[in-house]
């Protein structure tokens, strides 16, 4: 009977080189979703690769400070890596013109305006009256300012700076009993102002936002067109971060 032979087995450092290469190469689908719905949004000189590029920068940092004791998935503590990363490049590049950031504000203003004078939401013919300019401009508007609105809801934005309302919870909760607390009152503000906008713009932000529809499907689910529910959709976000941030109080915010 011969003496197996075996070769040299590897090192702890090339196997966790290993494992690292095999994790990337499981989650590569999950950067490139991620990236192409961010750049879905964006303006068509934004390049696509370069997005996925950053993306996979934040899954490696997340791969190699993932602790199992954080008690969740691999997969949802990457996913906030990834995105955060994407964003964290956009911001950098300043992409958006200065002139259309001062249009989103322009709309959430008057939005605000109109709900303190009326006592409900205003329709958008009101917003368009308000602003002082047609609706075929206003729908050019919400068009120009689609790719703005690239982050999630709990987003708001300051003077130069932004804000992510739910991490501005502490979420250490031995430390400060208060995280759920706030955290559901946070989200009761959000369901009431949800509840409060019309109709259509509710049924395209949960088709958007929690069946994770694209623009284009959800426009066959509607039977509108296309560019339509793209106008909803900031509308509707344009609604809903002019309401919290004015009901949540955010760090730096005078106004």
């Amino acid at each position: 009977m011969g003496t197996a032979t075996y070769g040299p087995r590897p090192s702890p450092d090339a196997s966790a080189a290993l494992r690292r290469e095999e994790l990337v190469l499981a989650h590569l689908p999950q950067v490139r979703l991620i990236a192409s719905r961010i750049h879905d949004r964006l303006p068509n000189y934004i390049s696509l690769d370069d997005l996925i590029s950053t993306g996979v920068v934040g899954l490696l940092h997340a791969i190699d400070n993932f602790d199992p004791s954080f008690k969740v998935q691999l997969n949802t503590y990457a996913e906030h890596r990834i995105h955060g990363a994407i964003m964290d490049s956009l911001r950098e590049i300043d992409w958006a013109p200065r002139d259309m950031r001062k249009r989103s504000k322009r709309i959430e203003a008057a939005i605000h305006e109109l709900k303190q004078r009326h006592g409900r939401e205003p329709a958008e013919e009101e917003i368009a009256e308000a602003l002082k300019i047609t609706m075929d401009e206003y729908h050019k508007w919400l068009a120009d300012v689609q790719s703005l609105e690239i982050q999630r809801l709990e987003y708001a934005s300051g003077d130069g700076e932004s804000y992510d309302l739910l991490n501005l919870i502490s979420d250490d909760e031995e430390s400060w009993p208060s995280h759920i607390v706030e955290r559901r009152e946070l989200e009761r503000i959000l369901a009431l102002a949800i509840d409060r906008i019309p109709k259509i713009e509710r049924t395209v932000l949960s088709l958007y936002y929690f069946e994770e529809l694209n623009l284009r499907e959800i426009a066959e689910v509607t039977g509108m067109h296309l560019s339509r529910i793209a106008q909803l959709r900031v509308q509707a976000v344009l609604r809903l971060r002019s309401h919290l941030d004015r009901v949540w109080k955010l760090p730096g915010r005078n106004r």
